[in-house]
């Protein structure tokens, strides 16, 4: 039967351990070391075979020939206990636990896991940080407890329990242990702590690509929202202002204007849709709207005309197959050129001319009126229309330009690369920047 968890739904694993409670290692390596140095010290052999590793080279069961007393077992729970500061003070840790587990080797206790706490103090300390500190005090602790034992030693001939310190003297074999053992969890101390670092630098990395897509997202929808609506919304109030006028003149007229406006808002409707739909949640129905791309260009013009302006087209080169982002910038552009001619032109007849030219590597969009107005929508106050086609054309990595004619009017003129896939990463990302010159 599979345990396998349903689709879309995360498996549960454990917390790390640096999330768990505080106490919670120290309850497990107090067990640990009790119970397994309880355990060696019944498994001890009776022929009295004596010493933790340090002083045996090769014969007999390396288990420590001091029998477990109060002070042996207090030891035992001291270093476990200490372990508590080891989140706040870990450099206070690692020596309190050093100096509980030396104490409990210079009286040769039974040799089992009571390292343990140890163990996890360097780990904890290198994890922290404090890996000079871990480092030094290691090689200095070991050359200063090999030093005291070779002083106060008894030869492995005369063990016995007598005395304070019954710790036999150390063997190069036993010494050589020790040491390659202190590596060994350094070693995997610093292991831990670089791929603790990673997986941080991995997860900030993961957190600013997350913010910047959110940004970079919240842009485009701005500016789609921006030339859906300023778009259809200014076709509505030329043919709201026309119909107002020849209503009781010309109804005929007036009609055609109203017919002008439903045909603008269902536009409008659609297109929003289609900009919402990017919005929804997963497993909604999309909406079924066509994509905006040249190939609506005559409905486009045709509104505008519908509108009152006169509009020429021309188209040069063959069409290849479009980057969707280019297609969509492409008309976009031309789009809000268009809205920008109706509502800034000036009064009297305007004539819009539209060029398309289809290259080998890039398309060239070109608007340009005749008008008399003020043309510069972004010398108004809140004005988005230029730096939105500028946002775009730069998104994809292309160029834009926009300004009088020296004969009167206004030209925009855009290079957008055909595949727009290349630079638009880190046009995108700099969109931003270039919209606010």
């Amino acid at each position: 039967m599979s345990t396998s968890p349903p689709p879309g739904q995360v498996r549960p694993h454990w917390p790390r351990p640096a999330a768990w409670p505080v106490w919670v290692v120290p309850l497990i390596v107090a067990l640990v070391q009790l119970v397994g140095s309880l355990g060696a010290q019944s498994d001890r052999p009776s022929d009295g075979t004596s010493g933790p590793p340090w002083q045996h080279d090769g014969g007999g069961d390396p288990v420590g020939h001091t029998d477990l007393d109060p002070l042996g077992i207090g030891l035992l729970l001291a270093g476990p206990a200490l372990l508590l500061l080891r989140r706040r003070n870990p450099v206070l840790t690692v020596s309190a636990t050093a100096a509980v587990t030396a104490l409990y080797f210079l009286r040769a206790y039974t040799y089992g896991p009571a390292p343990l706490a140890l163990v996890v103090a360097m780990m904890a300390a290198v994890v922290a940080g404090h890996r000079l500190v871990v480092w030094a005090g290691t090689g200095a602790g070991l050359a200063a407890f090999f030093t005291l034992t070779a002083l106060i030693g008894v030869p492995a001939a005369e063990r016995g329990q007598d005395g304070l310190f019954p710790v036999e003297e150390p063997t190069l074999g036993g010494s050589s242990f020790v040491v390659g053992w202190a590596l060994v969890v350094l070693v995997t101390a610093e292991l831990i702590r670089m791929r603790g670092q990673r997986a941080a630098e991995s997860a900030r990395t993961r957190a600013e690509e997350e913010r910047r897509q959110a940004s970079e997202e919240r842009l485009r929808m701005a500016r789609e929202l921006h030339d859906v609506l300023a778009h259809n919304i200014s076709m509505i109030n030329v043919q709201a202002g026309v119909a107002l006028h020849l209503m009781d003149e010309n109804p005929e007229q007036a009609r055609t204007a109203l017919a002008a406006i439903k045909e603008a808002s269902k536009e409008a409707l659609g297109e929003m849709r289609g900009v919402i739909g990017a919005l929804r949640a997963q497993g909604e129905t999309a909406p079924r709207a066509p994509t905006a791309g040249l190939d609506r260009l005559d409905d486009l013009l045709d509104r505008a005309r519908s509108a009152g302006l006169e509009v020429t087209a021309e188209v040069t080169g063959e069409k290849p197959a479009l980057h969707a982002g280019t297609d969509l910038a492409a008309f976009r552009i031309v789009q809000e050129s268009l809205t920008n001619v109706t509502r800034h032109a000036g009064p009297g007849p305007v004539t819009a001319r539209v060029r398309i030219a289809y290259g080998e590597h890039e398309i060239v969009v070109e608007v340009e009126d005749d008008g008399r107005g003020v043309p510069l929508l972004d010398e108004r106050p809140g004005g988005a229309g230029i730096r939105g086609m500028r946002e775009r054309a730069a998104a994809l990595g292309g160029a834009f330009d926009a300004g009088p004619r020296p004969g009167g009017g206004f030209r925009v003129r855009a290079r957008l690369p055909l595949d727009g896939a290349d630079g638009g990463a880190a046009g995108e990302a700099a969109a931003p920047g270039r919209g606010a010159q």
